[in-house]
């Protein structure tokens, strides 16, 4: 693995169409990673690759399915076949329509249930067991997975959430331990309210806004370019002595 700057390393954005993927994505390409783009939403992923690609980076997009391994690997095939390996890899993409329906543990429709996990976990440990076996065969490699502040606090909706926010964590661990020796580092960002530009958009901006302030200990709610700052560091050669973390970025919301 190339450790004096991000120049000619790959990273793979497994979701990185909207929101924190996209903002990430963003980040990586201006700092010289060439990023595979991967999303369900191929074209909103073509649309920011374009966006990297205007501002003088190197990007692809590749349509792939969280939920199904084989789309999983032609994605990392894909990865291989253009740009030669994977050296880092950002996993952020959720099922967010299944949030509506994840309601509580009593009522929940176990298809919802099944779902959330399909996408969320196996999806990711998925994406980790291509990505790996690439990042060993070029020296090591760096993960970073997306969690939650919902794994650290009890909430009375989203179970499927938060249960697969925290499982995570523990997926991260597992690759922290078992391959960190092989110079493979593995973290999550659990970030907070953030204001994508989607949640922005919705009729209730101002009220939801109010209530997270609330919430935390800033003067102001978060937005994507912090949680792509945090991400693209974890990733890159400064974070190179950070492994196996769960790290918030929430404005002071959980304290620990």
């Amino acid at each position: 693995m190339n450790s004096s700057g991000p120049g000619g390393r790959v990273a793979v954005v497994a979701g990185g169409a909207t929101g924190l993927g996209a903002a990430t994505a963003l980040r990586l390409g201006a700092q010289g990673y060439r990023v595979v783009v991967g999303d369900l939403r191929e074209s909103e992923a073509a649309a920011t690759v374009e966006t990297i690609t205007a501002a003088g980076g190197t990007a692809v997009a590749a349509g792939f399915d969280l939920a199904d391994p084989e789309s999983v690997g032609a994605l990392f095939r894909s990865a291989t076949d253009r740009f030669g390996g994977v050296d880092a890899l950002f996993n952020v993409g959720a099922d967010m329509r299944t949030l509506r329906y994840d309601t509580d543990i009593v009522d929940i429709d176990l298809e919802i249930w099944d779902r959330v996990m399909a996408v969320s976990v196996r999806g990711y440990l998925t994406t980790m067991k291509n990505a790996i076996p690439l990042m060993v065969a070029r020296g090591g490699g760096a993960i970073v997975n997306m969690s939650s502040a919902a794994a650290f606090q009890g909430e009375p909706t989203r179970p499927a959430y938060a249960t697969s926010k925290a499982g995570i964590g523990a997926l991260t661990r597992h690759v922290a331990t078992r391959w960190g020796r092989e110079g493979i580092r593995c973290n999550a960002v659990a970030p907070g309210f953030t204001a994508t530009e989607t949640i922005r958009s919705a009729p209730q901006w101002p009220d939801l806004e109010k209530a997270a302030l609330a919430r935390m200990h800033s003067p102001r709610v978060g937005e994507p370019a912090d949680v792509a700052a945090l991400v693209a560091f974890l990733l890159s050669a400064e974070g190179a002595w950070i492994n196996g973390q769960i790290i918030n970025i929430d404005g002071g919301t959980i304290l620990r």
